[in-house]
């Protein structure tokens, strides 16, 4: 698998705020084949830093261009693509695709100018969005792959240090969108098959925890080192020629067609 893929993308992702503000705790790292991760700035003409950052539309632009222009990427983004099976019997959903297309009726985090707390407050309830509360789970909910893990949180702690579940619930319609927009050219992980058809940029979860310690941080701050790690755990994966197996984790029938469902964190084994 090392001489398959074009690049190896890193993103350490946030919920912060809307999908076009500019938010410091989004960054992207890529690295090529052979080659150490580097930092990539916001697709923008300016000299002035704050422009810099990245957009969680940009990112998701910037994934689906690659893809069309027939770059073979992998990218790790670090915030859930699914929920729990308990969620799915909850609300009546069997597959990820039915779930994404009713997560983002009742989470319209795409729309310009929606925060993540607009849905959770009511706000959009107001101007007669959905309403708070329609689609929600509790903090005691785990998905398979979070429980393989010593300190992955619930995709529903949307407070507090450390958690990804309003980077969840900001992401999710974005992949949606992604998927839409970039067609066959891009697989997301697991949801299209274990295994990556040649040729597609793949797109999976990533869980920067099991990855930052492995390379010094040097002059890089934690966010900015979560995405290089990932970049660099992918392209020397590949490189070894053992990328391949963390797309094929140890799972059982029953294991795997829960994580059908509910995703899995690529490196989790």
């Amino acid at each position: 698998m090392s001489g398959r893929f074009d690049l190896f993308i890193g993103i350490d992702y946030s919920g912060a705020q809307t999908p076009t503000s500019r938010v410091k705790a989004l960054q992207v790292y890529a690295a090529k084949p052979g080659e150490k991760p580097e930092k990539q700035l916001a697709p923008v003409a300016s000299n002035n830093k704050q422009l810099w950052n990245w957009t969680r539309k940009e990112i998701a632009e910037h994934l689906v261009g690659l893809a069309r222009d027939g770059v073979r990427y992998v990218a790790g983004i670090d915030h859930g693509f699914s929920f729990p099976v308990s969620y799915f019997d909850r609300y009546g959903l069997k597959t990820w695709s039915e779930f994404l297309v009713d997560f983002v009726v009742h989470w319209p985090t795409d729309r310009d100018h929606v925060y993540v707390d607009f849905v959770r407050d009511g706000a959009l309830a107001r101007k007669g969005g959905p309403k708070p509360g329609a689609r929600i789970g509790g903090h005691d909910e785990f998905r398979l792959c979070e429980l393989w893990t010593s300190s992955a949180k619930s995709v529903f702690q949307l407070d507090g240090r450390g958690i990804v579940g309003k980077s969840t619930h900001a992401g999710i319609p974005w992949l949606k969108r992604i998927r839409e927009a970039a067609g066959e050219h891009v697989h997301i992980w697991p949801f299209d098959g274990w295994t990556p058809d040649v040729g597609k940029a793949v797109i999976a979860e990533v869980y920067p925890s099991i990855f930052r310690h492995r390379y010094p941080a040097e002059k890089r701050n934690a966010d900015e080192h979560d995405a290089y790690s990932v970049a660099r755990w992918l392209a020397e994966s590949a490189a070894r020629g053992v990328l391949g197996r963390y797309f094929d984790p140890p799972l059982t029938v029953h294991e795997r067609a829960l994580a059908a469902r509910e995703g899995w964190i690529l490196g989790i084994t």
